[in-house]
């Protein structure tokens, strides 16, 4: 079974754990016959994910929330069985999968049940006909490419975190792979899910035919709800023939705003290129040591209409300076490479990313005045922007900041969160475009849903009346941090 990875490891000095759940707790999941661990280590390791700020945390050896015990599921019977004994007790419940996710969200509460459920990795059937996969939840994202390969298929989702994340996490937090201009975000792609409610009931959703007029979207319903509504156990997804042709461009603007009009020229025309990525001056330098601002293509699939895409590409870049495409190869080659961001944040800089998405009416005010709030915080080093997927009426911009605190370094990281998500909110635009809510994003989700909110507390209400999943996140049932 493949195991998660995460950015630094725990000295090798004792942690001074607290208890782990009660006897009686342990003795029912014993009885229901569900595989745990109270082991100090395995505790430790299942109460982070990748959340910027508990890198620092680890390398001192401090773990804020103790899950009392860890759970590793095997089957949707085991998430059965441990839902209701955790119902019985009053426990909360932490579902995690490949702990990728940079907000906090598989940050289990002190105490918690963290259900791992990474045991529930198989690729259970290929449907070639209706080019459709079944697949458990705790799948890793290279199994099932290699799977889907095999049978000459791609889910096509591929993720920064694709080495690292699960079939279930993409579905929980609504995740974007960096193709999804020609895929499609995962939303996009699931068709059917399996659910374990929080009294250990199970639920089968949708996966009967690519659209239904049913009555509401239940699918939708859990698709981005983080552990929250109900636990992911199984997923349908759609396929597509793996690609017979791919065509690369890269092109330097002037401005960013030529960048993102040539942008929204090439999608509006629907030409849908898998890769549309416009770099500011400040990251077209550090990631191709180039000037102006870069703008990198890549598409995939049959020729005419690669070849299509690609000539309405070239059109909507008239104005700009082509460049040499093996930028596309440079980006390739080091697209999914975090290894910086836990030296960074061991050594006392304060540095993360920060996915918004808005109408293309305001992405450059957007883009203006979150980098300015950003800058305007003492300490604050460098923010920077790109595009990075885009659509017939808008966009996702991806901020980084990095920063050296004068002071306190968690005050540092919360209001430099606060500036941003502000100005994102007083525009107009969605406060995430795929790394979901966690803890980190939380405070801000009543204001950034308005009235709307209401509708998902009651949601919570009906479907966890005790309130034992995952609560903080997506700001229902508890502090967020």
């Amino acid at each position: 079974m493949r195991e998660p990875t995460m950015p630094n490891a725990y000295p090798h000095a004792p942690l001074d754990a607290p208890a782990p759940s009660s006897e009686g707790l342990l003795e029912d999941l014993a009885a229901a016959g569900v595989t745990y661990s109270v082991a100090t280590i395995d505790r430790a390791e299942h109460a982070r994910d990748w959340w910027p700020p508990l890198i620092a945390d680890v390398a001192r050896g401090h773990v804020e929330r103790w899950p009392g015990v860890v759970v590793r599921a095997n089957s949707t019977d085991d998430v059965v069985a441990t839902l209701r004994v955790a119902s019985a007790h009053g426990v909360s419940v932490c579902p995690q999968g490949g702990r990728s996710g940079v907000g906090g969200g598989a940050v289990p509460s002190a105490g918690a049940i963290a259900l791992d459920l990474t045991g529930l990795n198989c690729v259970v059937t290929l449907d070639e006909t209706s080019s459709t996969v079944r697949v458990q939840a705790g799948v890793f994202g290279p199994d099932l490419e290699a799977a889907t390969r095999a049978r000459g298929f791609t889910v096509g989702h591929f993720p920064q975190s694709f080495d690292l994340a699960t079939v279930g996490g993409w579905i929980a937090c609504r995740g974007a792979g960096q193709y999804s201009n020609r895929y499609g975000k995962i939303e996009d792609l699931v068709r059917g899910l399996t659910v374990v409610t929080a009294r250990g009931e199970v639920m089968h959703l949708g996966g009967h035919g690519p659209r239904q007029a049913v009555g509401p979207d239940l699918v939708a319903l859990f698709v981005g709800s983080e552990g929250t509504l109900g636990v992911i156990t199984e997923a349908t997804l759609v396929m597509r023939a793996l690609p017979s042709c791919e065509r690369r461009a890269a092109f330097s603007f002037a401005t960013f705003d030529e960048g993102m009009t040539a942008c929204r020229t090439i999608v509006q025309r629907d030409a849908r290129p898998a890769v549309l990525r416009l770099y500011d001056e400040v990251e077209t330098k550090r990631n191709f040591e180039a000037e102006g601002c870069a703008l990198i293509v890549l598409d995939e699939g049959e020729e005419p209409f690669v070849e299509a895409t690609m000539a309405a590409v070239r059109a909507a870049c008239a104005v700009a300076v082509p460049l040499d495409e093996s930028m596309v190869a440079h980006w390739l080659d080091r697209r999914n490479d975090v290894s910086a961001l836990a030296p960074l944040w061991e050594r006392g800089l304060v540095v993360d990313t920060i996915e918004v998405a808005g109408p293309w009416s305001i992405l450059e005010d957007l883009r203006a005045r979150v980098t300015a709030a950003l800058l305007a915080r003492e300490g604050m080093l460098v923010a920077s922007a790109h595009q990075s997927h885009a659509y017939l009426d808008g966009a996702c911009l991806y901020f980084t900041f990095a920063g050296l605190p004068t002071s306190d370094v968690a005050s540092f990281y919360r209001d430099a969160w606060d500036v941003a998500m502000e100005e994102v909110i007083a525009l107009g635009g969605a406060i995430s475009h795929h790394h979901g809510i966690g803890r980190n994003r939380a405070r801000f989700v009543h204001s950034a849903l308005g009235d709307a909110f209401d509708v998902v507390v009651a949601l919570k209400a009906h479907l966890d009346p005790m309130n034992i999943l995952n609560p903080g996140v997506l700001g229902l049932g508890g502090p967020a941090w």
